[in-house]
């Protein structure tokens, strides 16, 4: 196998499966040319539990990847998510040097307004600049070279458990590959889904995975609020196998064929057999059955998405509506019932912007994929660095000297 320099890699780390996209850098964005996939033991609700069944299960998607692009893996973009992430919004100000923006400029003013009291078993992961305002000039996107005595910065924050951040790390680690960044997932899941419209106009992402529902507004052009839910595909899938007594695998193969998301939208009410557990002989219940089972867990997690976004304030400025991404969206009737629950458009995203074998990943369970290596392409091309992250240094020895003062304060 050959390494190339140009070569992207965007490692999911999520609760039911594990996938990296390997992508090159072309002249017109990136053209994907791997993916693997395996199922993940591992992790609960997005967090590590299980660090040597997590190891054995990326080994299986970096092979399965370097096989189909024929290229040794030694980085990745890695993902991050679960219950422990927090995001919130903070202003900073400072007065222009020089009466023009400068690179210096922008950096202080940032620098002020991430320099808010984080506990120490917390971890920034992204410092992402909202839009800057010029003497009461607001609505500025790239201040540099304009002309002003006042420069402010409106910037979301996101922290993550030092913890679950270090251990992410260390299952790449432990599997051969060097982590060049964490991204966070619903931030990933976006670059690969939403039109730059909707981002301009406001938009409502739920990334619905496995463990997780991952939340992410934009509005005027940039993010206005993150948060993730501790539920997931994973929990209507278990409610299947409780309600029916059948073994969680079989539920979650009843789920993707038969599910439909509300009994109201089931177009026929056939018959389906029921493997038992224990060897038991296998039974026949109704279709209707399953998808009474399944539309209060649906809702349940669509509600709870909506009433965080009436917690932030952002239910009116989303004219854009709601997009749906990740494996549990593939779910049918999933769109239609979350127009009920929203009371605005819902479509349901598919990686976009890339080339190569769009049509392997053009499915809404490799958006976080697929966002990853978006990101890492945007990263290498801009001059500043990641306009979502201000790094001062490896992310595995900010990790670890966080961990380390940390521990030192608590036992001291």
């Amino acid at each position: 196998m050959s390494r190339n320099e140009d070569l992207i890699v965007g490692l999911d780390i999520g609760t039911t499966k594990i996938c990296a996209v390997v992508a090159e850098r072309t002249e017109n964005g990136v053209d994907v040319v791997g993916i693997g996939t395996h199922p993940s033991r591992g992790l609960r609700k997005g967090v590590v539990v299980d660090i040597d069944a997590t190891v054995r299960s990326i080994k299986h998607v970096v092979e399965e990847a370097e096989l189909m692009a024929d290229y040794e893996i030694t980085s990745v973009y890695a993902g991050i998510a679960g219950g422990h992430i927090r995001g919130f919004n903070s202003h900073g100000v400072v007065a222009v040097k020089d009466r023009e923006v400068t690179e210096s400029d922008v950096k202080r003013v940032i620098d002020a307004a991430k320099a808010v009291a984080i506990p120490m078993d917390r971890e920034v992961i992204h410092v992402i600049p909202q839009e800057f305002v010029i003497d009461d000039q607001d609505g500025i996107r790239e201040p540099l070279g304009m002309s002003g005595v006042r420069l402010e910065a409106k910037i979301h924050i996101v922290t993550a458990a030092v913890t679950s951040a270090h251990n992410i790390v260390k299952c790449a680690n432990k599997a051969g590959l060097n982590v060049v960044d964490i991204v966070l997932e619903p931030l990933a899941s976006a670059q690969a889904v939403l039109a730059g419209d909707e981002r301009d106009l406001g938009v409502c992402m739920l990334d619905i995975g496995g463990g997780t529902t991952d939340i992410a507004v934009f509005a005027d052009g940039s993010i206005k609020n993150t948060a993730v839910l501790g539920l997931g595909g994973a929990h209507v899938t278990n409610d299947i196998a409780v309600g029916l007594r059948t073994p969680f695998d079989e539920a979650e193969r009843i789920k993707k064929k038969f599910g439909v998301a509300s009994t109201r939208y089931l177009a026929s009410d056939d018959v389906i057999t029921v493997p038992s557990v224990g060897g038991r002989r296998p039974r026949e219940i109704s279709r209707k059955i399953l998808c009474e089972i399944i539309e209060p867990r649906v809702e349940e997690i669509l509600s709870l998405a909506r009433q965080e976004l009436s917690k932030a304030g952002l239910e009116d400025r989303i004219p854009s509506g709601v997009v749906l991404t990740g494996g549990a969206s593939a779910l049918d009737g999933m769109a239609e019932l979350a127009e009920e629950i929203f009371e605005g458009p819902v479509r349901r995203g598919l990686p976009m912007h890339i080339g190569g074998l769009q049509d392997v990943v053009r499915s809404p369970m490799y958006a976080t994929g697929v966002g990853l290596v978006l990101f890492g392409a945007q990263q290498s091309r801009t001059e500043r660095g990641s306009r979502f992250r201000i790094r001062d240094e490896s992310i595995f020895g900010r990790v670890k000297q966080r961990m380390r003062d940390w521990f030192y304060s608590e036992f001291d």
